[in-house]
């Protein structure tokens, strides 16, 4: 199996094997269901798939067709752009937002550019704080207020501050919203045209964070941000803490959006690149052996 899903989904590999122990050649299409509804594969998805399958006998090559099916809209590509490279990072507090930007910082830094956080989240001082030991440890600026301060002014400054600072990358955070609260959404999309105003094009990713440890019911949620402000790729967390790791076809497939990373842990080099074909087999290996 590959690192990161050795990682991220050996609990969802458990669920599996907890109504699949032994590995076969080939399952009934019944068996399959209670599989991938067992990995938290949303149930309406499970019957897309099975309804695709017109043999009693699944094998390997015929499940692992359907399931990167799912997948089609995983791949990312990165638009054109005048430096400095803008995020915007949204999500539900507690989707870990905060952890996750510190993980793309370091990320960008090891590929030798200059990065620059924004402490957009200005609903919580926490939220202030935490980003900015965040800097502190890995060694980049960043541009904070207090709480209660405009969160587009923050997004404003920090895009300025960058472009005079000739900074490859700006991570913005921004507070945690709930799809219900009307006020945070018109605050979300005033970011966006407020970077849009200090940096033609920017923001020129907005990534919404999304915990793994949701599984399905984290669907709704990613709706409300994509019609708010349209997402342009999804981080999925705590991927490694959950036995909900199908929920990833049935997010990426309800969305049709690209899942950029998976976390895998809380050090910032626990963010890895989401690799669709990685995934689907890793799990297959947990329930396909080869015929002799």
């Amino acid at each position: 199996m590959f690192g990161f899903i050795k990682e991220s989904l050996k609990k969802t590999v458990e669920a599996i094997k907890s109504v699949a122990p032994k590995r076969q050649i080939t399952f009934t299409k019944e068996e399959i269901e209670e599989i991938l509804l067992e990995a938290d594969v949303e149930y309406a998805l499970v019957e897309i798939i099975l309804n695709e399958i017109y043999q009693e006998k699944v094998t390997r090559e015929t499940l692992r067709s359907k399931l990167l099916a799912t997948l089609a809209y995983t791949s990312y590509k990165e638009p054109q752009f005048t430096a400095p490279f803008v995020e915007l990072i949204v999500g539900v507090n507690g989707a870990g937002k905060t952890t996750t930007i510190s993980k793309l910082a370091q990320r960008y830094k090891n590929e030798g550019k200059k990065v620059m956080l924004g402490a957009g989240d200005t609903f919580r001082a926490a939220a202030i704080e935490q980003l900015t030991l965040w800097a502190k440890k890995l060694d980049v600026p960043i541009i904070a207020s207090k709480q209660g301060h405009d969160s587009s002014a923050v997004a404003y400054d920090t895009i300025d501050s960058a472009k005079a600072r000739g900074i490859d990358h700006v991570i913005i955070d921004t507070a945690g919203r709930l799809h219900t609260q009307t006020n945070l959404a018109n605050e979300l999309k005033k970011i966006v045209r407020i970077c849009d105003k200090a940096h033609p094009g920017s923001p020129h990713r907005k990534i919404l964070i999304i915990d793994g440890t949701q599984g399905n019911s984290a669907i709704a949620q990613a709706k409300a941000f994509k019609e708010m402000i349209g997402i342009d790729g999804i981080i999925i967390t705590k991927l490694d803490g959950t036995a909900k790791g199908g929920s990833i076809f049935s997010i990426a497939y309800a969305l049709e959006l690209p899942i950029l990373y998976v976390g895998t842990g809380e050090k910032p080099e626990n963010l890895t690149p989401f690799d669709k074909y990685e995934f689907v087999d890793g799990l297959l290996d947990a329930l396909f052996t080869q015929e002799a």
